[in-house]
């Protein structure tokens, strides 16, 4: 079970209906939801044909279809934020790192298709055989997060710590949430690459190969792993921004930091904030607060319990009946767990609309249109890593499987 930061809340009344999560529509609701784009921070692309339209009554059998005209030779992986149109028709749902290797564990198929997100693409490529093609139904569906850390920004920083005199002792970690490129720079640099749920791991393996960490790309996973679990202080972590000079620190506080985290967060975690929390105590009394590691450090402070997206399923799997939750993390999981557990009172820590906007753009039209051009022969959105990437990038994803 996630690590307990107050007693267990217990006594309120269990619902049967996933409308008390109390979330409301906000003004960027399309956005949100997947149905517009901002071209300026989001990646995208023309599909080459027509997308089913979304209201088309004859979607769900479409794609029961295409699955069925498939047969093995398709592996359909669903990310626990898809949409529950999507996550239907999934052989498998889990986190980034446990769909990739069940892709890995799955050399018979000869299309992934990875309902996530790029960087979850990417890396079912890097860990999967030459023979197999990795499907992203949208490019579209990117992340904010690891978009917040390209190549040529790491370099220049890696360049910075070589001036400051630190880079020969600095180990990079990086976050399965980053690109294959950062995932390779990585590994070139001898580092790692962790989840939420490995990162004391990750951390601790790191000090032991050298005397500081470079975080990419959330300071938050960064930052609240070291100071809640290792017993850092804040005032050992450092954030270097790559949109400033130098990063915006100077060489004397990076040579005096040990954590040097980037300025990186997820767009959807990033959201709530302490007066969530305390909003939400003040409704519901008793309610047990439960938080992904990816939320500000104050968030994480004030919460009951915090955990990773499997642990934040397992907790509420083994949690008594008539219990009350309110979840931090993205909103399609919370409403799911909500259905899944009439028993329990499960409520969205927000009051506002949180869904990952680019997770959101795999939608069933996306996903059927895949499904149907992979089944006449076409293959569509294909994800490929190139080989040098591929190489130092899987030494970085093989150093975490070697983790003690």
């Amino acid at each position: 079970m996630p690590e307990k930061n107050a007693l267990r809340r217990k006594g309120a009344k269990p619902v049967t209906t996933t409308e008390t999560l109390d979330v409301q529509p906000t003004p960027l609701a399309l956005l949100l939801l997947g149905r517009e784009a901002d071209a300026k921070s989001e990646r995208g692309v023309e599909c080459p044909g027509e997308l089913p339209a979304p209201s088309d009554p004859d979607l769900v059998e479409r794609a029961r279809a295409a699955r069925a005209r498939l047969g093995e030779r398709v592996f359909v992986l669903g990310h626990h934020y898809q949409r529950d149109e999507v996550i239907e028709f999934a052989d498998v749902t889990g986190d980034s790192f446990k769909l990739a290797r069940d892709a890995a564990a799955r050399p018979q198929a000869e299309y992934i298709v990875f309902c996530g997100v790029h960087f979850m693409a990417e890396s079912a490529d890097i860990l999967t055989t030459a023979d197999q093609q990795v499907i992203l139904p949208d490019l579209a569906a990117g992340c904010s997060m690891a978009d917040m850390a390209t190549a040529e920004q790491v370099a220049e920083c890696w360049d910075v710590l070589t001036e400051a005199g630190i880079a020969d002792v600095t180990v990079p970690v990086s976050y399965m949430n980053s690109s294959a490129d950062i995932k390779a720079f990585t590994g070139r640099h001898g580092g790692t690459i962790c989840t939420s749920s490995n990162a004391k791991r990750a951390l601790e393996w790191a000090f032991s190969q050298g005397q500081k960490v470079l975080f990419l790309p959330d300071q938050h996973l960064g930052r609240n792993t070291a100071v809640r679990e290792m017993g850092f202080s804040l005032d050992d972590c450092i954030v270097y921004n790559p949109h400033k000079p130098g990063g915006g620190v100077t060489a004397e506080q990076l040579r005096a930091a040990k954590m040097i985290l980037w300025r990186g967060h997820c767009s959807v975690h990033g959201r709530f904030s302490l007066d969530s929390v305390e909003d939400v105590r003040s409704r519901i009394p008793g309610v047990n607060v439960l938080v992904h590691p990816e939320c500000k450090h104050e968030v994480v402070s004030a919460a009951d319990y915090v955990g990773s997206t499997e642990l934040i399923i397992k907790t509420l799997d083994a949690a008594p009946a008539g219990s009350a939750w309110a979840i931090g993390t993205e909103l399609n999981l919370v409403r799911r767990l909500a259905k899944a557990h009439p028993d329990k009172q499960i409520v969205f820590l927000d009051r506002t609309v949180c869904f990952c906007s680019t997770m959101n753009r795999i939608d069933l039209p996306h996903l059927v249109w895949a499904l149907e051009s992979l089944a006449d022969g076409t293959v569509v959105n294909r994800i490929q890593v190139d080989k040098e990437t591929e190489h130092y990038a899987k030494a970085a994803l093989e150093q975490m499987l070697a983790l003690p």
